[in-house]
C-alpha cells in the first residue's frame, strides 16, 4: 500500500480513537435545566414534610381491628401503565407487567422471583440477611393504594427483645410508571429503634428486569447507575463510599430506579448483584437503611419501574409533566448516551420520526434516512470515490517509480508527490468522508441498541420482526464456531454488498494495486471480520449499513463510467496539442 495512504488511514484512526476516548472525560453528559444538588435536596426535604402526614396511618389504625392473616394471598393493582401482583408474604411484589397496546412491547419487570428473593422485599439488618418471609395482613385502601402490616418480636444487636409493627404501603397513579413505597416501623412509646450491627433493614429491587438476560447476547446489557446530585457515576459492587441521591439497575430498554427521600438515612453501601459475577440471571440492587433509635420511623421511596426512554424519564424534570408533581430529579441522567455525539442521535431520530409519521414502518424510515444521508454527503463522497479511481489509474506509474527509486526513499517520496500533484490526487481527501461515515455509523449503532421505540418494531414479518434484534430465519440443531446456531440473512447480504463495493473500488476496471496481498486483506479481510463482529447486531443497524453500501456501490459504478469517459477525452486533447 502506498506510504501516504497508510499515513492517511493511520491519522484517521488516531483521530477517531482520540475523539471517542476524550469525549467521556471532556464532555460528560448533562441534562437541561439541572439544579444544584443543594436546591434539589431542599425541594425533596420540603416534600418529605408534606408526605409524612399521610404515611401509612390507615394501615396502623387497623392493626388491632383487622384479623391476622394465616394464608398466602395475591392481590392485583392495575393502572393504564402497569399491572402489579402482590403477595401478602412479606408484602412483596411478585409480578410487575409493563402494559402496551402492542403485545410485543409488554414486559415483565419482576422476573426470576423465588421464595428467597422477591421484588421490593425487606430483610431486617444487612443486605445479606434473609428476606422477611412472614404472612402479612393486607388492606387495599383504594384502586391505586395497598398496604401490608405485621407485628414482630425480635432481638436487637444488644440482645434485648423488642416488638414493633412493620408496614409497607404502595401508592400508584393511573398514568405513571413511578410509584411510592412507604416503609414504616412503629414500636410505640417503649420502642428503642432497630439496630442490627448499625443497620435497620435492607430493601431490594426485583431480582431480574426485562428482557430476560441472555449471557450469549453480546448486545444485552445490565448496568448499575447512581446520581450524586451533580452527575451520574457507576457505583461499586462492594465498599461504595460515595454518596448518592438515587440509584438504578438498567437493561437496554428498561430500568428500576430507586430514589429515597432525603430524610431516609440510607447507608452509602450498596450490594449490587450482577449476572456476570454472580453466575445467575439476577441483576439486583440491595440498599441498606441505617439503624435508628426513634419509636416510630416512616421512610418513603420513589421507585420508577418502566421504559428506559427519554420521553418517559424527562417527565420528572418538570412537576407539570408527571402525576406526582416532582421535578429536578435528573432521572434522565440514567439514559445511555454517546457523549458529544448525542446531537447526531437527536437529528437521526428526528428524521426517522418524521418519516415514520408518513409511512408507519421503522424499517422504511431507516431506508429513507440512509438515502437522505447519502444524498447529503454525495459531494464529499464523490471526491473520495474519484480519488480512489485516480489512485487505481496511477498504479502503473507508481510501480514504475518504486522500481526506479527502490534504493532512494527520499527521491521516491519526492517523485510520488509530483505524480499526485500532476494527477490532482490528494490522499487526505478520503479521510473526511470516512470520519463522517464512522461517526454516523457509531451513532446509529448506539441508537439501535438503546432507542426504546425500536423495541419490537417490525420491518418484514417473518424475517425482521424486531429491528432491535438480529433477523431470525432458522435455528440449527448444532452450533457453528463464531456464529452460534441461529441463521441470519441480513449479515450475509451486508457481507456481499461490502465485498462487491471493495472489489469495484479497488479495481475500478483497471489493474490492482502495488501490493496484492495488502489489497486483498483490505478488500476481503476487513468485511469478513466485521461480518463475525456484527453477526448478531441489531437488524436496524445492519439494514442501514447494507443500504448505505448498495447506494455507495451504485455511486461508484457511475463514477467509474464518468472517469472512463473523461480519460479518453484528456488523451485526445493532448494529442491535438
Amino acid at each position: 500500500m502506498e506510504k501516504n495512504t497508510i499515513w492517511a488511514i493511520s491519522l484517521s484512526t488516531v483521530v477517531l480513537v482520540g475523539f471517542f476516548a476524550a469525549q467521556t472525560l471532556l464532555f460528560p453528559n448533562r441534562s437541561s435545566g439541572a439544579q444544584p444538588a443543594k436546591q434539589q435536596e431542599a425541594a425533596v426535604a420540603e416534600k418529605t414534610v408534606e408526605q409524612d402526614n399521610f404515611v401509612s396511618p390507615a394501615i396502623l389504625e387497623d392493626a388491632e381491628s383487622l384479623p391476622e392473616a394465616v394464608a398466602e394471598e395475591n392481590f392485583v393493582i392495575s393502572t393504564n401503565k402497569v399491572k402489579v401482583t402482590f403477595t401478602n408474604r412479606g408484602g412483596d411484589i411478585i409480578g410487575f407487567e409493563i402494559l402496551d397496546k402492542d403485545p410485543k412491547k409488554a414486559a415483565e419487570m419482576a422476573d426470576n422471583i423465588t421464595e428467597k428473593n422477591r421484588a421490593f422485599a425487606i430483610a431486617l439488618g444487612g443486605a445479606d440477611n434473609s428476606i422477611v418471609n412472614d404472612i402479612f395482613t393486607a388492606k387495599k385502601i383504594d384502586d391505586y393504594t395497598i398496604g401490608f402490616f405485621k407485628k414482630f418480636s425480635v432481638k436487637n444487636s444488644s440482645g434485648e427483645p423488642t416488638s414493633f409493627t412493620l408496614v409497607k404501603t404502595y401508592y400508584f397513579k393511573p398514568n405513571d410508571y413511578l410509584f411510592k413505597l412507604d416503609v414504616t416501623v412503629d414500636g410505640g412509646e417503649n420502642f428503642t429503634g432497630l439496630d442490627f450491627n448499625g443497620l435497620a433493614y435492607s430493601l431490594r429491587t426485583s431480582p431480574q428486569i426485562a428482557p430476560t438476560y441472555n449471557p450469549k447476547d453480546r448486545y444485552d446489557i445490565r448496568e448499575f447507575i447512581a446520581f450524586d446530585g451533580e452527575k451520574k457515576f457507576k457505583p461499586k459492587a462492594k465498599g461504595n463510599e460515595r454518596s448518592w441521591v438515587w440509584t438504578s439497575v438498567a437493561s437496554k430498554y428498561f430500568e428500576i430506579l430507586v430514589n429515597p427521600f432525603d430524610s431516609v438515612a440510607v447507608a452509602k453501601n450498596l450490594k449490587l448483584v450482577s449476572p456476570e459475577k454472580s453466575g445467575t440471571k439476577d441483576s439486583q440492587i440491595v440498599l441498606s437503611r441505617s439503624a435508628f433509635g426513634q419509636s416510630r420511623v416512616s421512610d418513603s421511596y420513589y421507585i420508577y419501574v418502566g421504559p428506559r426512554s427519554e420521553k418517559e424519564l424527562n417527565k420528572y424534570s418538570s412537576s407539570s409533566k408527571n402525576e406526582w408533581g416532582i421535578e429536578s430529579t435528573h432521572y434522565n441522567e440514567s439514559l445511555p448516551t454517546s457523549g458529544i455525539l448525542s446531537w447526531v442521535e437527536i437529528v437521526l431520530k428526528f428524521i426517522m420520526e418524521l418519516t415514520y409519521k408518513l409511512i408507519p414502518n421503522w424499517g422504511v424510515s431507516i431506508i429513507i434516512l440512509t438515502v437522505l444521508l447519502k444524498l447529503a454527503l454525495y459531494p464529499l463522497t464523490k471526491k473520495s470515490l474519484m480519488g480512489t479511481q485516480k489512485m487505481a489509474q496511477m498504479q502503473p506509474k507508481m510501480q514504475a517509480l518504486q522500481a526506479k527509486y527502490k534504493g532512494n526513499p527520499a527521491k521516491l517520496q519526492e517523485e510520488t508527490a509530483k505524480l499526485y500533484k500532476e494527477s490532482g490526487y490528494n490522499p487526505m481527501a478520503g479521510c473526511l468522508p470516512l470520519i463522517i461515515q464512522f461517526i454516523i455509523l457509531w451513532s446509529m449503532y448506539h441508537l439501535f441498541n438503546n432507542y426504546y421505540e425500536f423495541r419490537g418494531a417490525s420491518f418484514i414479518p417473518g424475517w425482521i420482526p424486531d429491528l432491535s434484534t438480529s433477523d431470525h430465519v432458522y435455528e440449527l440443531k448444532f452450533s457453528i464456531i463464531g456464529l452460534g446456531n441461529e441463521i441470519h440473512i441480513l449479515p450475509v447480504i451486508y457481507l456481499i454488498s461490502q465485498l462487491l463495493f471493495g472489489k469495484i473500488t479497488q479495481n475500478g476496471g483497471t489493474a490492482a494495486g502495488q501490493n496484492a496481498t495488502q489489497m486483498k486483506i483490505m478488500m476481503y479481510g476487513m468485511p469478513i471480520v466485521f461480518f463475525f463482529i456484527f453477526y448478531r447486531a441489531p437488524s436496524g443497524l445492519l439494514l442501514y449499513w447494507t443500504v448505505s453500501n448498495i447506494i455507495q456501490l451504485l455511486q461508484q459504478l457511475l463514477i467509474n463510467r464518468y472517469m472512463k469517459k473523461k480519460a479518453p477525452a484528456k488523451i485526445e486533447k493532448k494529442t491535438k496539442k
